[in-house]
């Protein structure tokens, strides 16, 4: 359910989309035009945002809150593609290709969006070309990101996958204190396993496994990373 959904006059400086891929190349005055088509709309914890199926024809950005991505397989398996926050981009594919939903958006904190339609984003496309090359480019880094996870899944054992997307968390929610990275990630140990690609009971061994190493330190819904660069030489390691 919907909680509200309105258009928002913006000041570009203090809106935390402001300097983001789809506004970063565009000038004060076209970047506010662009912003202030975006409606603004709001989900509570655990809400879906659009599920996988669902007709495609809109553009989020987060402004506020974490967001997943998610598959469900046809057996009722899921995984999740992605931890979304502050800034980030989803449902850009619909713009190109306005087919059914790939993927189910859902909140796992309460959430603020903007979003403007394929309809209206569309002459934004023809007459602002940065803007299709912003959208262009967040395409080609969901593919890589995809490319690099089907990688993992083949190469890298579940302990090295675990080491990965933590190190992937850190860099992107991680506040620096000291030597140590804390991540409010806001993620369950079920959405971890999703999102690793491996069952919860692997996943804990491995976290467990860190956290005896003095490398992590868990909380919850999130974690403190007390030795990042173990972390990451782990994460390159292949299974052999």
């Amino acid at each position: 359910v919907v909680m509200s959904e309105r258009v928002v006059s913006t000041d570009l400086d203090s809106d935390p989309l402001f300097g983001r891929p789809l506004f970063a190349s565009l000038d004060a005055e076209t970047a506010k035009a662009l912003r202030d088509e975006m409606t603004e709309q709001e989900f509570e914890r655990g809400e879906v945002i659009f599920a996988e199926g669902d007709p495609g024809d809109r553009l989020y950005l987060v402004l506020d809150g974490r967001v997943t991505l998610g598959q469900r397989s046809m057996d009722g398996r899921e995984a999740l593609i992605a931890v979304l926050g502050e800034g980030d981009m989803f449902g850009e594919l619909s713009l190109f290709d306005p087919g059914p939903r790939a993927s189910t958006a859902t909140a796992i904190t309460s959430v603020r969006v903007a979003s403007m339609s394929r309809a209206r984003l569309r002459p934004w496309l023809s007459g602002h070309p940065a803007v299709s090359e912003a959208l262009l480019q967040a395409l080609a880094e969901r593919l890589r990101t995809a490319n690099r996870a089907l990688a993992d899944l083949v190469f890298v054992d579940v302990p090295g996958r675990v080491a990965k997307v933590l190190v992937r968390l850190a860099d992107r929610f991680g506040d620096k204190e000291g030597d140590a990275y804390v991540v409010h990630h806001e993620l369950t140990q079920e959405d971890l396993a999703r999102l690793v690609g491996a069952s919860r009971e692997t996943v804990n061994k491995a976290l467990a496994d860190f956290a005896t190493r003095q490398w992590i330190r868990l909380e919850s819904r999130g974690v403190v990373l007390l030795d990042i660069e173990r972390l990451k030489k782990r994460g390159q390691q292949v299974d052999l």
